[in-house]
């Protein structure tokens, strides 16, 4: 299916999930059917089939989406999100951060920066049930865990502080990095949960 793929670019690592998705489309063969833009306004976001929320600084990412006005327009967003490290924050129903307006489109608590600071960051080989091809090498940078998953979000892996990747219907949020890297499977799961 051809398709819209817009990366949130307000702050964070932009350019990476753009990449990662043009890799991921030319992996799946359908790299001359879609079109990876950044996103910035409403009008852009109307014009995506999907969207990304990009790792970043959290407060930093929530105070300009209520400045660009896309918290509506991302909240009533009827494609699928793909939400990694801030983005997980982002999409939870309840962060415990008065600075961050979270967009409560996936019904779990995040804790943010669970693992640390910065020089905290690390990387681990996660086991993923419904990913092929063996675990996923997963890079954590500031990361958040989910505390509290809701019945209808579920988890695809988790670590000794908490929950590590979740989705829900058409959404998948995970704390780590996987733009950083050159497996693009959870790009490529993201896609095809989409129909793309």
């Amino acid at each position: 299916m051809d398709a819209n793929i817009g990366v949130l670019a307000l702050q964070g690592n932009v350019s990476e999930h753009i990449d990662a998705f043009l890799l991921a489309l030319e992996r799946t063969r359908h790299g001359s059917a879609s079109e990876v833009f950044e996103v910035r306004s409403p009008a852009d976001l109307a014009d995506c089939t999907v969207l990304a929320i990009p790792g970043g600084e959290s407060t930093t990412i929530s105070r300009l989406i209520d400045k660009n006005g896309l918290y509506e327009p991302i909240r009533q967003f009827r494609g699928g999100i793909f939400a990694t490290c801030a983005g997980m924050v982002l999409m939870a129903t309840e962060v415990a951060d008065p600075r961050i307006h979270p967009l409560g489109l996936m019904d779990m608590t995040v804790d943010r920066n669970a693992f640390g600071r910065q020089k905290e960051s690390f990387e681990a080989d996660l086991p993923i049930a419904s990913l092929e091809g063996g675990p996923f090498h997963a890079i954590f940078i500031r990361a958040p865990v989910v505390t509290r998953a809701g019945s209808r979000v579920t988890t695809l892996a988790r670590l000794e502080q908490g929950i590590v990747a979740v989705e829900q219907g058409k959404n998948i949020a995970l704390s780590f990095h996987p733009e950083l890297g050159d497996d693009t499977r959870f790009h490529e799961m993201f896609l095809k949960k989409n129909g793309i």
